[in-house]
């Protein structure tokens, strides 16, 4: 199943048209808030796909009953671009035990590139629900390669996959890679179009330069 949220009007597509504007990317500390402010409209709409049960919480003037979250999702991402986007879905889910992968980009002299998994930390996942996200989804390899990192802790419940940025390449690559009936895909926007390099046209750029400056 795929998600895209800007696909209604909403406040999400303010916060995506911040995100683009070449203008506004120039200050960084706006950049990673609009991140994250995405962020918590995520795990909002993720929320209600959880699983709650009724509880009883007491008040100064009686008892209420509340459906409550049953089992919080565990939050995963992608250093270093994912950080603000991850900060969001922690606002809300704030119980949530964290994983965090290192991926990067091995570049070579005749201009291809091969993506590594350097290093995980994973806390237990063992059929729970996942929440893997990172700001951009462009061919889509970063993310396959950190799904598979996290499925050698254990196995899922259910992984939801969450890019504020995704291509059309990007999602199919996900859908066919990936299994359809373990994954969920959760987009801000798609865009049609990508550069030979994996850049998203029109996209955002390098979301982690923007976010905490130029890699030498």
């Amino acid at each position: 199943m795929v998600n895209v949220l800007s696909a209604g009007n909403s406040i999400l597509n303010q916060f995506i048209g911040e995100l683009r504007d070449a203008e506004i990317q120039k200050d960084s500390l706006r950049f990673r808030y609009t991140l994250e402010r995405l962020g918590s409209i995520f795990a909002y709409e993720i929320s209600k796909t959880l699983s709650y049960e009724t509880r009883e919480v007491v008040t100064q003037l009686g008892i209420a009953t509340v459906p409550m979250v049953v089992e919080y999702p565990v939050l995963a991402t992608i250093l270093r671009a994912g950080l603000p986007f991850h900060k969001g879905f922690l606002n809300f889910f704030d119980k949530s035990d964290n994983a965090f992968i290192s991926a990067f980009r091995r570049h070579h002299k005749d201009g291809s590139f091969t993506i590594s998994i350097e290093y995980a930390s994973v806390t237990e996942i063992e059929d729970k629900v996942v929440i893997l996200c990172d700001t951009m989804l462009a061919s889509g390899s970063s993310m396959a390669l950190a799904y598979r990192e996290l499925i050698r802790h254990g196995k899922p419940k259910h992984t939801h996959i969450a890019a504020a940025v995704a291509s059309v390449e990007g999602i199919e690559y996900i859908r066919k890679n990936l299994p359809q009936q373990d994954v969920t895909i959760w987009a801000g926007v798609v865009d049609e179009e990508m550069t030979a390099q994996s850049y998203i046209v029109p996209g955002l750029g390098d979301a982690g330069d923007l976010a905490f400056g130029r890699k030498p």
